[in-house]
């Protein structure tokens, strides 16, 4: 019975510990898109982790949101919203959500993120303070 405290104090404690890249990030970090696929993408397109499980920002033609809930070094978005605006650079938006949706692994290291896939597929984004 003595036990039961400490144990109730231990899973409470690992409730509250986020083992998904925004637990890794700095929550006011700012990630710029500057390579999709080996290239480099011309198009602004950036991604926040502000808060546990959440992601949001902002694509070439909208702003977009999403939950991403699995743990380092996987990636997921779940339910990815945005906004609805056209604009010139729709394709590459489109080549963007495109990939953001096929990414399985994140890795950050300083002021660099790669997301990536089995098949080979990469994002590279930059931090800006």
């Amino acid at each position: 019975m003595r036990l039961l405290p400490l144990l109730i104090l231990l899973a409470v404690a690992a409730c509250k510990f986020d083992g998904t890249i925004s637990g890794y990030t700095d929550t006011n970090a700012t990630w710029k898109l500057v390579e999709l696929d080996g290239k480099p993408f011309k198009a602004h397109a950036t991604i926040r982790f502000p808060s546990k499980d959440t992601l949001n920002g902002q694509a070439p033609c909208n702003t977009y949101g999403a939950s991403q809930t699995v743990p380092l070094p996987l990636f997921k978005l779940e339910r990815l919203i945005s906004t609805k605006i056209a604009c010139a650079d729709m394709a590459a938006e489109l080549w963007f959500f495109a990939a953001l949706n096929a990414m399985t692994l994140a890795e950050t290291l300083g002021d660099t993120m790669i997301l990536s896939n089995e098949t080979g597929r990469e994002i590279v984004f930059k931090s800006t303070p």
